[in-house]
């Protein structure tokens, strides 16, 4: 008979996560897969060092987990023509990268928030750039009964005009960057508390695209996410994977926020992204109405 695959689990220093080792992501098999998507969802965070994947690769492991939202797309400051952009504001696609350097959830400004991603680094700069990792199921954990009581009926509107706006990139028709997400206009409403679909645990929901909780008055739903967001983002519940190329990483976009650190961006970074589109029923938003 063959030998079963098998691979090892060492938890992350955190609430959450594990590095995986012992197992061949583009060649793995049923069994070992379904052990790994268990192992996925009671952990949020898989680190998966020296893969090395091939696009292609990258592509047909990310499919394992569902659709494709994105079936895969560079996260990079390196042109086509492989020289590095300016560290300029004039840059969409500079700005774009410095606005993913905010805590966020995928596509919580489209109707349907993606499930998960996959990410490979291939080139690392010397310093900095690191992603970083929150754990919202702790993070709702660790909230008092008096807060948890407060938001427990609490929405708020997700837009990447308003993020990107925040970090002074008011996005133009005709722009370089041809801007997935911009397209929408009319803000999707989420609940502030999200159930996990396959787990039943809940988690706050909230990120650099949320704003304007409806009922209360803008100065008060900012500081009320500022609050949140604080809370949640301090250890134990982070973590921040230092990248060596042939890393990859598979996220649960459902129970974890996740941002890009700072890095000399003279420094090439080129990622790989491929994300995995939500269940049309469980991460649907319905729009907001147009003057929200």
């Amino acid at each position: 008979m063959p030998a079963v695959e098998s691979f090892t689990v060492t938890p992350l220093d955190a609430t959450f996560g594990a590095r995986i080792e012992g197992v061949r992501l583009a060649t793995i098999g049923d069994d070992a897969f379904a052990r790994l998507y268990r192992t996925w969802l009671d952990y949020g965070l898989l680190v998966f060092p020296g893969q090395h994947l091939t696009q292609d690769e990258q592509v047909a492991f990310a499919r394992r987990f569902g659709a494709l939202e994105i079936e895969i797309t560079p996260i990079s400051n390196v042109r086509r023509d492989g020289t590095v952009r300016a560290d300029v504001d004039s840059d969409d696609v500079v700005k774009v990268l410095k606005g993913n350097m905010g805590w966020h959830c995928d596509s919580t400004y489209m109707p349907v928030q993606a499930k998960g991603a996959v990410f490979t680094a291939h080139v690392v700069p010397p310093e900095g750039g690191e992603t970083g990792f929150v754990d919202m199921r702790a993070a709702y954990d660790a909230l008092s009964p008096e807060m948890k009581a407060r938001i427990a009926h609490l929405s708020a509107y997700h837009s990447l005009h308003y993020s990107q706006a925040k970090v002074g990139h008011e996005h133009k028709e005709g722009s370089a960057y041809s801007g997935y997400g911009f397209q929408v206009k009319d803000p999707p409403l989420r609940p502030l508390v999200k159930i996990h679909p396959e787990t039943g645990r809940p988690a706050l929901m909230i990120g650099r695209h949320a704003y304007g909780i409806p009922g209360l008055a803008p100065e008060e739903s900012d500081r009320l996410l500022d609050e949140l967001l604080d809370f949640a983002c301090q250890p134990p519940r982070t973590y921040h994977h230092h990248w060596t190329p042939g890393d990859a990483v598979l996220w649960d976009n459902r129970c974890l926020m996740h941002r890009a650190c700072p890095w000399d961006m003279k420094q090439p970074r080129v990622m790989y992204h491929s994300r995995i589109a939500g269940d049309k029923v469980t991460e649907f938003a319905a729009p907001a109405p147009a003057h929200a």
